[in-house]
């Protein structure tokens, strides 16, 4: 019994840790640029504290459902991500 409460505390905490680190912070930005049929959206950013960039203009990557709810003007606040190399918006508002 005792080893089962230490198993379910591990793993809580495992969950919690990776909860925090999957959940990212959100970035205020505004759509510069969308390309739809490529899969990309040009995002004008503040301080993207996650991937340690400063504020800039930079080009993403994001899923067709995510890039048919942008459009250049736009404001939002996303989380952006590696994904296999690409800098990625995983999390939009």
């Amino acid at each position: 019994m005792k080893l089962l409460k230490i198993g379910t505390a591990t793993a809580a905490l495992l969950a919690a840790t990776l909860s925090m680190a999957i959940a990212g912070t959100f970035t205020k930005g505004t759509v510069k640029k969308v390309d739809e049929k490529a899969g990309k959206v040009t995002i004008i950013h503040e301080e993207l504290v996650d991937l340690e960039m400063p504020a800039m203009t930079m080009v993403f990557r994001a899923d067709g459902e995510m890039i048919s709810r942008m459009s250049e003007g736009q404001e939002i606040e996303f989380i952006a991500d590696r994904v296999n190399g690409k800098l990625t918006v995983v999390e939009m508002k």
